[in-house]
């Protein structure tokens, strides 16, 4: 069969070109994770490839006279970029639209498909140019789901010319079905958590700290407060010294063994047993000349004092210091002694 003298010209171009597509195909990843990053938009992952020659070859043998230069050709470099959730897939669109030309003649959002059989190929595809390269490329979104649906599909050889027994390709529907739905309830409970933290943000500030239950979301903007920033100040005068901040949030648990069930109950908590736990700080610092403390010396008193005046024991105190530093043998050692010291502490008998 003779060689189409146009297939070759455009075949010859391809190969001229091949190392530039590489490069530039690397390029454009580079600028779509940038673009990312700026916006804080995570996404599960970029991929790029180059079309092969022997694809490229059978393509235009299969398109015929569709193509009458390699210009022509709108995926020689082509990009997938995969989204954890369908509505981030719209974002990914927005930035690459503002990073981009988009030929929106030539895009197409199969997204709109209604098939019962789509759901694996329901990507937004983006025909795209930038000022700098004179080819034409394609960008695809999808998400995790989609992609890993779409992957398994391939695989199984479904969609390969070979007639499918009825009663696989309704168990095939029916997964892809179930995989769509599980794609919209991710975006609904994310969407739904974000609306929940903008909530318990709104009630913190208000001080309804009572209407906030105890969890890790309200306690982190629990502890943007402050709120065991004035204990803190007033043990670090013991000895003038100052106040190495840390993470709190190992406290989350520990609260919670305490049965604080919302942050008002914190707060409750704070407030009796402030006394107990400065008393315990001078009692571990006045002999020292200890001149930097944690600020988690605080709230660690604090949980002290409640466990000790309410009967909490040696036992109880073994409990926190697991939570907090992990079950280990000095921690029976360290709440032996603090349970012997506490017990002639003035708050142990009020």
């Amino acid at each position: 069969m003779p060689v189409d003298p146009k297939f070759e010209a455009i075949l010859n171009e391809y190969r001229e070109h091949l190392p530039q597509f590489r490069e530039e195909a690397l390029n454009i990843r580079n600028m779509l994770q940038d673009t990312f990053d700026q916006a804080g938009l995570t996404v599960a992952g970029i991929e790029q490839r180059v079309k092969a020659e022997e694809s490229l070859a059978g393509k235009l043998e299969l398109k015929g006279g569709k193509y009458q230069s390699l210009k022509d050709i709108t995926d020689i470099i082509g990009l997938r970029v995969i989204t954890f959730y369908i509505d981030d897939v719209d974002k990914v669109a927005s930035a690459i639209e503002r990073l981009f030309t988009i030929d929106w003649e030539n895009s197409v959002d199969k997204r709109m498909a209604h098939e019962v059989d789509s759901f694996g190929y329901l990507s937004l595809h983006y025909i795209c140019s930038k000022p700098d390269f004179p080819y034409r490329f394609e960008i695809q979104m999808r998400t995790v789901l989609q992609h890993a649906w779409a992957n398994m599909n391939h695989d199984t050889g479904y969609k390969s010319g070979v007639e499918v027994p009825t009663h696989y390709l309704r168990n095939i529907n029916r997964l892809a079905g179930m995989l769509e739905l599980i794609d919209e309830q991710f975006s609904l409970i994310r969407s739904e958590l974000t609306d929940y933290r903008r909530r318990v943000k709104a009630l913190v500030a208000s001080g309804n700290l009572d209407d906030v239950s105890l969890d890790g979301d309200s306690f982190r903007d629990f502890l943007e407060l402050d709120p065991f920033g004035q204990l803190n100040r007033r043990i670090a005068t013991v000895n003038q010294a100052e106040i190495q901040e840390v993470s709190l949030m190992s406290f989350l648990r520990v609260f919670k063994e305490l049965r604080c069930n919302t942050l008002g109950d914190v707060l409750k908590l704070i407030k009796k047993y402030s006394d107990g736990a400065y008393q315990i700080a001078c009692y571990q610092m006045g002999l020292t000349d200890l001149d930097i403390i944690s600020s988690s010396i605080g709230p660690q008193n604090l949980c002290i004092a409640c466990i000790l005046k309410n009967g909490g024991g040696k036992a109880g105190l073994i409990r926190m210091f697991d939570i907090l530093n992990g079950p280990n043998e000095s921690n029976e050692a360290i709440a032996g002694f603090l349970l012997e010291q506490s017990a002639g502490l003035p708050f142990m008998n009020q």
